[in-house]
C-alpha cells in the first residue's frame, strides 16, 4: 500500500500556472549566484506570423563568471527560446524543503527550450573545460594541524603479531583437535574463538573449519559470538 504524503498547495493557489524552461548548464550556474530569490532576468514574448518567439535577457551582473586564472568569462545576455506546447501531458512542479515537506508550486502550461548559438556555446564550453580542477594558493601562515608520518601504525603491528603467532602454530591431526574440543565442551557449553584457540593451540582458520562441522555459532542472544556443540554431538 502506498504511503500518503501531505502536499502544501499554498504556492499553487497564488500562481497556479508555470513554465518549464530548459537552459544550458552555465546559465543555471549563473542563476544560482543571484542573491536570495531575486530577479535573474526578463522574458520578452513577440508574436511573429501567428507564432510566439521568446527572448530571455539575463541581468548584467550575472553574465560575468569565473574564467581561467584571474580572468573572467562574459556570458551572452540574450537567450532565444523555442516555444513548445505541453500537448496531452499533465506536468506539475513540486519542491521539497529541508524538513521533507512537499509543496506544489504550479501546473506546467508552457515549455520553452533555449536555442543556443553555436559560437557562444562552443566558446563557453571550451572555457569551462579549460578551468583547472586544482588551484594553488599562497598561505599567510604556517599550517599547525598537520600530521606527522608514522613508520608503522598500531593496527599494522597488531596484525603482524597475530600473523607471526599463528605461523608458529602447527596444524595438529584433525582427530586430535576434535578430541580436545569434545573434552573442552564437556566442561562448558559455550566458548568464544579466543578461548578455543588457547585450548587447542591451532591456527584460527583451521580451527574454524573444524568448528563449523561440529558446532553452532551463536549470532545473537545471551551467548552471542560463542560456539556450542550441535545437538547430535552433545553428551
Amino acid at each position: 500500500m502506498s504511503e500518503k504524503v501531505d502536499v502544501d498547495l499554498t504556492a499553487a493557489k497564488k500562481n497556479p500556472l508555470v513554465w518549464l524552461v530548459k537552459v544550458p548548464k552555465y546559465v543555471a550556474q549563473q542563476w544560482a549566484k543571484a542573491p536570495g530569490r531575486g530577479e535573474v532576468g526578463r522574458i520578452r514574448i513577440v508574436k511573429n506570423q501567428g507564432k510566439e518567439d521568446a527572448t530571455f535577457t539575463m541581468n548584467e551582473g550575472l553574465t560575468i563568471g569565473d574564467g581561467i586564472g584571474s580572468t573572467s568569462v562574459s556570458a551572452p545576455r540574450e537567450h532565444p527560446f523555442t516555444m513548445q506546447s505541453v500537448g496531452g501531458q499533465t506536468l506539475a512542479v513540486f519542491t521539497e524543503s529541508s524538513s521533507d515537506k512537499i509543496a506544489l508550486e504550479g501546473v506546467v502550461v508552457q515549455k520553452a527550450e533555449y536555442t543556443c548559438r553555436p559560437v557562444d556555446c562552443m566558446r563557453i564550453q571550451i572555457e569551462e573545460a579549460a578551468k583547472p580542477v586544482r588551484l594553488s594558493r599562497q598561505l599567510d601562515k604556517a599550517v599547525t594541524n598537520n600530521y606527522k608520518p608514522v613508520a608503522n601504525h598500531a593496527y599494522n603491528r597488531e596484525y603482524d603479531r597475530k600473523k607471526k603467532e599463528e605461523g608458529k602454530r602447527a596444524r595438529a591431526d584433525k582427530q586430535q583437535v576434535l578430541d580436545m574440543l569434545f573434552s573442552a565442551f564437556e566442561k562448558h557449553q559455550y566458548y568464544n574463538i579466543k578461548d578455543l584457540v588457547d585450548i587447542t593451540k591451532q591456527p584460527v582458520n583451521y580451527l574454524k573449519e573444524i568448528l563449523h562441522e561440529i558446532c553452532i555459532y551463536n549470532m545473537k542472544g545471551t551467548y552471542k559470538n560463542t560456539w556450542e556443540l550441535r545437538p547430535e554431538y552433545r553428551h
